[in-house]
Order: C-alpha cells, then sequence, then structure tokens
C-alpha cells in the first residue's frame, strides 16, 4: 500500500526521506504537490512517497512523521 507523508516544509520532508532511506534501504521521492481542496500554489505541501512500507515500522514511521510535524495518508 502507498503511502503520502504529508509536509508543510521541504526540509522536514527531505529528512523524512533521508530517515526513511536508512530503514528501507531507498529513499523515497519528495514531491511538492496541491492537495484537494487546496486554491493557492503557496499552500502547496511537500509530500513523501512511500511505496512500500513493512508492517513492522509502522509505529516508527509514524512517529517519525509527527515529529516533523506532518501527517501519513494510505492510498
Amino acid at each position: 500500500m502507498r503511502q503520502l507523508l504529508v509536509f508543510a516544509e521541504r526540509e522536514a520532508a527531505e529528512e523524512v526521506a533521508e530517515t526513511l532511506g536508512e530503514w528501507l534501504g531507498e529513499v523515497p521521492r519528495v514531491v511538492r504537490e496541491t492537495l484537494a481542496g487546496e486554491d493557492d500554489a503557496e499552500d502547496a505541501q511537500w509530500v513523501v512517497v512511500v511505496e512500500e512500507s513493512p508492517d513492522a515500522l509502522a509505529g516508527k514511521v509514524e512517529a517519525l512523521v509527527e515529529e516533523y510535524d506532518g501527517w501519513r495518508e494510505s492510498h
């Protein structure tokens, strides 16, 4: 299942991606995306796209996202 880890700041998204890369063996991509309901390009969020993450890491990923004031969406 693909997960989107959403952050307001690019630096936060990049740091989370680097940490996840250490855990997963592959650094997830970071993209800038306007989410549904956002009208202004200034409101675009930084998204870390995680294609697959072992269930054993779910708690660690959630704690990491919270540490950087982000949130997680599953798709």
